[in-house]
């Protein structure tokens, strides 16, 4: 059987999200462009054609020329890595010669509209095609495999968006009003441009309904009619058990008639000579547009939607089931090729508007009427960059760009790999956050978040892939000459369209898939025969998620003999792929396939089997040893806590000026190890060490999984790191002649701060590289201009008192200035950037897990003396409450020590690869062949006495991952700090300087303790305590009256007024509530 390490590399993981983005440079722009063609100007005698769109991968410096950057200066200077976006445009004048004929004069124009960020590692990139050597120098990581954007400096990636699967249709029940309707829905799209058009059918209603954009509620028969067919042609595309319902919708209206009439709905209100022309535009433009979009189709628009409209009526008879949406047949994953059309389609066509304001501004007031000097590239580039910096999608989506995970290298790859259902996380949507038949093999079941966005955030398995588009002309003209119009055989579809139909669907299947396997037909094009719809559907599109299987029927010798082969000899995967050995299914073609988990599983009966069952993880899945051997729940804490774990994010951190970034400072290669871990180099950045562990209770100190811990251990490295974090200060222009200056601040700036916090500074107000900081020092002293004009002085010349604008090092952090960068900024200003270097040593409370979700935080460090040791003076590095295992039943952590012990003795590594994993028998045979017992316990001896410990213990070498959440990051404390405006309670949260939160339970806990001083004194009065003045003969707060210096009753006038305390949130209330004319009294008594 083949393993992961026979096909799969590191290179391919994101090359269909790279081939997405290639897609859009070559074909997916160009495709917008040529939608509109003309651009329609209110000129006479003026047109503009839409050509060609270039996208050049060069940048503009800071200076205005032009020049190559490394892509590493992108991110230093925080600014956006895009290439320009130049669009060929052909201008044309008609003029009249001297004889007063008329002549047009046409020239092409080079336009600059606005630039296009650059996907890295894709075919416009500077990194694409360098080596190894070539990306280190250029300050990269040789091992990232790209797929991701710089915007601003800061790195983004555009996840994959499930949707629903366009130009298919999907037939559900909904209720409307209380009525059981039948819906027919397409989502139909064309070059980018989306439009969804439905047709209903209501239970009990004769009438059946189109709605599409700009048309609601259509009757059947009447767009039918309009759309250019008879009433017999109508009946005739319905059998008998749907024909009756169709009758009532027919009319007697022409077609001529019945589009009159449609004229009149659809553009209801325009002038008459306008109304067939927006009619036309809507019907050619928004019903339908897959099929096409202009007048020869109508035909075969309206044949599509008496599909529509009998698959609605067989729902209601029960003579079909419903579409079930959450089927991966029935989705498409959108990627950032896809993603960024449908963006550049809004963004140009708002600069198309732009364009023509400004040329008719320009006719109008007589000037030369010219398009170079209309265009303003500001259009388009802020609407991009606001989407990719923000995420914020057209349409109303959110979520889609987000920043990369560099947490660890295997977060970041697994960031990239990830999928999003954009549904609202509040609402249950059990049935789509539930796990599907259809994701096995697509979509890992257990690498998915807990808390609201179960479910709906996903990764794909390391052996799926998604579709490319495909050029679908070889199979529809190919099908166009076999296929007949007959209305009684199996239909057949190409991407959606309706080619015809063909008396034997199985055979015709069998053949198209034979001219796939032979390399006729791309690789990733489905053909698919849904039997129960008696349809075939082929699918050349994007978005489909694919997996490979091996083909049952090939598996003759030649066959056999190419798997070993790939296997043994180093021959290319892809051969298998090409001889049709191999072939990847979607999960319409896979409903008709019977797929054996194993070779040894395969029957007469099989069709196709599993390469590997390894293939079927996600890749944080495969990285976790024994996957197999642990509970469901166990694996997806596991995986989420992989990507929390301390390592080295990258190799090129020493260079970067990440805002954050934890790296281990002696990773080791785990002993124990994956496929994944060797095909994805995650051995190379690892992120974890090899830990001697022992099971055993230890006075208590590792209780409710806390564990206790080596402290000569730490001393010596263990689990030792560093956090690096790196501040910005940039010297801004104001309006006015006003700048930020970088200087030590002098004693009469404004906000001076003590002397001791400047000491650090040289002369030009910058800290040195590798001076030592402590908490709250300055690592850039900075003076900006009064954020308000002061009183003219005598001389009447403003008197300006600058103000300390300096950086400070963050409360509670230390530690060392590992680099100091300057350099500009695009607007030209000088920018500094502080790399500043903490050491972390483990301590009491940090958190370490195995790779198996058992976490726990340090408990108690322990010199070694006091340790307990083996008979060989082995002394553990961690003790582990046992208790932690039985109820988890993880079994893979217990695996893995006897594992990790038996490679330690053995020098070589294990192979834990989840379902191709060594025995455990065998490991248990190393142990005895060393000497050791082959279940791994050991006697052990108490350090502090001495005396041997009643019990074996169970001790082994294992793999464990410091992870991020640490004390030092977390410490927090507050005596006194900033309010909030408007509650004026403390603020909330560490980076706010924020106060401890005083909540529901603390509160019943001095109720109960009849604490009651202390809880005024903790809700009231050191929280938001404010004194009000109230009348004292009606109850209502008072009002100051400035003539006579007091306080007075608004509503009686009554001058005896008394102040009391209350919390400032109950005063903002009584207020709100006066707002809204509801007046609050009090009652006062004397106090005793």
């Amino acid at each position: 059987m083949l393993r992961m390490t026979d096909f799969l590399d590191k290179d391919a993981i994101m090359k269909y999200q790279i081939d997405s983005y290639d897609w859009l440079i070559s074909e997916g722009l160009q495709q917008v462009i040529d939608e509109r063609k003309i651009l329609p100007v209110n000129i006479e005698d003026y047109t503009i054609t839409l050509k060609k769109i270039k996208v050049i991968p060069l940048n503009e410096e800071t200076e205005g020329g032009l020049k190559d950057r490394h892509v590493s200066e992108y991110r230093i200077k925080n600014i956006t890595y895009h290439a320009r976006m130049i669009l060929t445009v052909e201008e044309t004048h008609k003029k009249k010669d001297k004889e007063g004929n008329e002549k047009d004069e046409s020239r092409e124009v080079d336009l600059f509209i606005g630039h296009l960020p650059i996907m890295l590692k894709s075919k416009i990139c500077l990194l694409n095609g360098l080596s190894d050597d070539e990306l280190i120098a250029n300050g990269e990581d040789q091992e990232d495999p790209g797929g991701y954007f710089i915007v601003n400096g800061t790195e983004r990636v555009l996840i994959g968006v499930e949707d629903v699967a366009p130009n298919k249709i999907i037939v559900t029940f909904e209720d409307n009003l209380g009525k059981n309707t039948a819906m027919a829905k397409v989502s139909s799209i064309r070059h980018g441009f989306r439009s969804r058009t439905t047709v209903e059918k209501i239970e009990n209603s004769p009438s059946i309904n189109v709605s599409f954009p700009g048309a609601t509620n259509v009757p059947f028969g009447f767009l039918s009619k309009a759309l250019g067919l008879t009433n017999s042609e109508i009946m005739e595309l319905f059998d008998e058990d749907t024909r009756a319902e169709i009758v009532p919708t027919l009319t007697e209206e022409s077609s001529d008639e019945a589009f009159k009439k449609l004229c009149k709905k659809i553009s209801f209100g325009h002038a008459e000579e306008y109304q067939e022309l927006r009619t036309e535009q809507t019907i050619d433009n928004y019903l339908l547009p897959h099929i096409g979009n202009n007048k020869n189709v109508r035909n075969a628009k309206a044949r599509f939607l008496a599909i529509m409209a009998k698959k609605a009526i067989r729902l209601l008879q029960g003579k079909r089931n419903e579409d079930d949406k959450d089927h991966y047949q029935n989705k498409r994953v959108r990627l950032a090729g896809d993603l960024l059309q449908e963006l550049f389609r809004v963004s140009f066509s708002m600069l198309l508007k732009d364009i023509k304001y400004q040329l008719e501004k320009q006719h109008t007031r007589k000037r030369d009427v010219t398009v170079s000097n209309a265009v303003r590239s500001r259009t388009m580039d802020e609407r991009i960059e606001f989407a990719l910096a923000t995420g914020n999608w057209t349409g109303g989506r959110s979520g889609i760009s987000q920043v990369l995970d560099r947490t660890t290298f295997l977060s970041s790859i697994s960031h990239r790999r990830r999928i999003s259902l954009l549904l609202e996380k509040t609402r249950p949507h059990f049935e789509a956050r539930d796990v599907h038949a259809t994701q096995w093999g697509r979509v890992s079941a257990n690498e998915t978040p807990e808390g609201k966005n179960c479910g709906l955030v996903k990764n794909l398995t390391v052996g799926a892939i998604i579709s490319k588009e495909r050029d679908d002309s070889y199979v529809r003209e190919k099908l166009e000459k076999i296929c007949s119009q007959s209305a009684y055989s199996t239909d057949v579809y190409v991407n959606g369209v309706l080619i015809g139909s063909h008396p034997e669907p199985k055979k015709l299947v069998e053949d198209l898939r034979e001219e796939r396997r032979n390399g006729k037909i791309d690789y990733d094009v489905s053909i698919a025969y849904e039997e129960r719809n008696n349809e075939v559907q082929v699918y050349s599109g994007a978005g489909r998620i694919l997996r490979p299987l091996i083909v049952v029927k090939n598996l003759n010798k030649k066959g056999d003999g190419l798997i070993e082969d790939v296997k043994n000899k180093g021959l290319k995967f892809e051969v298998l792929v090409k001889k049709g050995i191999v072939e990847y299914v979607d999960a319409a073609e896979e409903e008709e396939a019977y797929i054996a988990i194993t070779r040894d599983k395969i029957t007469t009966e099989h069709t196709h089997a599993e390469i590997t069952p390894s293939i079927l993880t996600s890749i944080a899945e495969g990285y976790i040893p024994f996957a197999n051997y642990n509970s469901a729940p166990r694996v997806e804490m596991a995986s989420a806590m992989a990507k929390q774990a301390v390592g080295i994010p990258t190799t090129s951190f020493p260079s970067r000026l990440d805002s954050l970034m934890h790296v281990m400072d002696y990773p080791q290669r785990p002993v124990v190890r994956t496929d994944v871990s060797e095909i994805f180099h995650f051995d190379k950045m690892p992120a974890g060490q090899n830990f001697v562990v022992a099971l055993l209770s230890y006075d208590g100190y590792n209780m409710e999984d806390a564990i206790v811990i080596n402290q000569s251990s730490l001393e010596r490295g263990l689990g030792r790191s560093t956090f690096y974090r790196t501040y910005t200060a940039e010297e801004v222009h104001y309006h006015g002649a006003q700048q930020d200056r970088f200087e030590i601040p002098k004693e009469d700036v404004e906000g001076h701060l003590p002397a001791d916090a400047y000491k650090n500074l040289s002369n030009d107000g910058i800290i040195l590289p590798e001076t030592e900081f402590n908490s709250e020092d300055v690592l850039v002293g900075k003076t900006a201009p009064p954020r308000f004009l002061e009183e003219i002085s005598m001389f009447g010349r403003i008197a300006e008192r600058r103000r300390d604008a300096s950086v400070t090092a963050n409360e509670m952090e230390s530690g060392w200035i590992e680099s100091v960068v300057l350099t500009e900024t695009d607007e030209g200003n000088t920018m500094i950037k502080i790399k500043t270097r903490s050491p972390r040593i483990p301590e009491i409370g940090d958190k370490l897990a195995s790779r198996y979700g058992q976490k726990g935080v340090i408990g108690m460090t322990v010199r070694q003396e006091d340790m307990p040791f083996t008979n060989e003076g082995i002394v553990p590095d961690l003790i582990m409450n046992p208790h932690a295992i039985p109820s988890r039943t993880t079994v893979g952590h217990l695996i893995e020590m006897l594992g990790g012990t038996a490679g330690c003795l053995d020098g070589r590594f294990i192979d834990g690869t989840a379902f191709e994993n060594e025995k455990e028998s065998d490991l248990r045979k190393v142990l005895e062949n060393f000497g050791f017992k082959n279940n791994g316990k050991q006697i052990l001896y108490d350090g502090r006495t001495g005396e041997k410990i009643e019990a074996e213990i169970f001790i082994g070498v294992i793999y464990y991952q410091r992870l991020h959440h640490m004390v030092a990051n977390k410490i927090h404390t507050r005596a006194k700090g900033p309010v909030q405006m408007l509650t004026r309670q403390p603020t909330e949260g560490r980076a706010k300087h924020g106060g401890l939160r005083f909540g529901e339970m603390e509160r019943d806990c001095l109720i109960g303790h009849g604490a009651s001083a202390v809880l005024k004194d903790r809700l009231l009065d050191e929280s938001d305590k404010v004194k009000i003045p109230l009348c004292s003969k009606c109850g209502v707060m008072a009002v100051h009256d400035y003539e006579r210096n007091k306080f007075t009753c608004p509503v009686c006038g009554d001058s005896q007024v008394y102040e009391i305390e209350i919390a400032y949130a109950f005063k903002l209330l009584i207020s709100e509530l006066l707002g809204i004319g509801i007046v609050t009294k009090f009652k006062l008594k004397d106090k005793i």
